[in-house]
């Protein structure tokens, strides 16, 4: 079983920054990837980046490129999702996930999810 912890959300406004942490506890050992995803209300939940642990190769939604960079600190199992120049269109739940065995940009990829943590960007 493996645990996924996010932090950092809050309200921002137009232009601003946040970061936000996801910390993986359990059979860590045991995941390939990491990503992001988020959900605002009345829609489905959308990819909007993803990390591989052991290359650290990296793939963005075209959404959030040039804005978005997701990196990781293997040693301490966290990833990370730097969001700057934020938008009032980003705002939504955002969900860590983990793969076990592949990555990508489907849901169906990931077999762990966090709870979830709000991002409010106003005008």
């Amino acid at each position: 079983q493996v645990r996924l912890l996010e932090s950092g959300g809050g309200l921002v406004q137009a232009g601003g920054s946040l970061r936000l942490s996801c910390t993986a506890s359990g059979r860590t050992y045991s995941t390939y990837g990491m990503g992001w995803f988020r959900q605002a209300p009345g829609k489905e939940r959308e990819f909007v980046a993803a990390i591989r642990w052991s290359a650290g190769s990296t793939h963005s939604a075209d959404s959030v490129k040039g804005r978005f960079t997701i990196s990781s600190n293997n040693a301490k199992n966290t990833v990370y999702l730097q969001m700057n120049s934020l938008k009032p269109e980003d705002t939504a739940v955002y969900y860590c996930a983990a793969a076990a065995a592949k990555w990508g940009v489907s849901k169906d990829a990931y077999d762990y999810w966090g709870q979830g943590t709000q991002v409010t960007v106003s005008s």
